[in-house]
């Protein structure tokens, strides 16, 4: 019995690309959906080579978004060859170094320059061919949220009224992405996604559920990451630098600094609510616990953010008053 039959057909296709060259297949990274990536070596040639189960992810848009991203000379991995039916792709090797792995204070500047130039590139790649962030998406992640750190992992009975504090808070953020000029946006733009390779641009992985949505987006998943966290000063100098980036470009971001940080706060808000709840999910349904120890940080960005804005106080003090989360 075949414990793998992926596995099996992505090494019979590699043999049809390649004939009969002897080769290695090691597991290359972890990832949050169902795709894998391995590393194949050889003597002569290296990929990385992806699975991507063609009725779980969205394949179509992983090859558009490439060619959007690679007409911009930006740095993302090539498709050599692809399988596009059957959800096998062999693209270029970018090596092991995340941002995540070297960033520290010393060249934390450097690096998220470089990343914050590349963005500002990304972001005025034309986007009408993408999704739209609609306000139904922007809704469904934030209730994972609810339904899967409030509900199910910390099991707690929600009130009708904080059912209803909920709603209203999610319409408000909901509201501050839609108001905002709408770009392309990778949709996780952060130091797990980004990469350093020899070039001034890190290399860009990760970008197949792009979407056409809110010009902060992408810059508050890398300054506020989720998986790393730096001053708060130090993100608001961050912040209002990609700001005048954005305005040197002519897209339209001209409006006071106050509104744009809190247009970046907000976001932030409403893409901490929805990592935390797919945190819960990749834990309790798809058993990858290892991101549970993120939760922490992330919903610290929650705590520290939210009491700054009328439209998210009493958010926060339902997080600090009823809501905690330890390992």
């Amino acid at each position: 019995m075949d414990l793998d039959p992926r596995l099996s057909q992505l090494h019979g296709w590699i043999r049809e690309v390649f004939g009969d060259v002897q080769y290695t297949l090691e597991p290359a990274s972890e990832d949050a959906s169902f795709r894998r990536y391995f590393r194949v070596l050889s003597d002569h040639w290296r990929y990385i080579a992806v699975d991507a189960p063609p009725e779980k992810e969205s394949n179509e848009a992983f090859v558009e978004v490439t060619h959007l991203l690679e007409a911009e000379g930006l740095p993302v991995p090539h498709i050599h060859y692809s399988l596009l039916d059957s959800g096998y792709f062999l693209l270029d090797d970018f090596g092991n170094t995340l941002f995540l792995d070297i960033l520290d204070t010393e060249n934390v500047d450097r690096l998220y320059g470089n990343a914050l130039d590349a963005l500002t590139v990304m972001q005025q790649i034309p986007a009408n061919s993408l999704p739209r962030y609609s306000q139904e998406l922007l809704l469904q992640e934030m209730e994972l949220f609810q339904q899967w750190f409030l509900g199910k992992l910390l099991d707690k009975k929600l009130s009708e009224s904080t059912e209803k504090m909920l709603h209203n808070v999610f319409a408000q953020l909901k509201q501050n992405a839609l108001v905002q000029p709408q770009v392309f946006v990778h949709r996780d733009y952060h130091s797990r996604n980004l990469m350093k390779i020899d070039a001034n641009w890190p290399g860009i992985i990760d970008y197949q559920d792009a979407v056409c949505g809110p010009v902060t987006y992408d810059a508050v998943s890398l300054l506020r990451d989720c998986y790393i966290q730096w001053s708060p000063d130090r993100v608001k100098a961050w912040a209002l630098e990609y700001k005048e980036r954005l305005m040197e470009t002519n897209m339209a971001c001209d409006v006071s600094d106050e509104t744009f940080l809190k247009w970046f706060d907000l976001m932030g808000i409403q893409r901490h609510l929805k990592a935390i709840g797919i945190f819960a999910r990749l834990s309790l349904r798809d058993k990858k616990t290892g991101y549970l120890k993120d939760i922490p940080r992330t919903l610290g960005y929650v705590k520290s953010v939210a009491p700054n804005y009328p439209e998210t106080q009493k958010l926060a003090e339902f997080i600090s008053d009823e809501v905690s989360f330890q390992l």
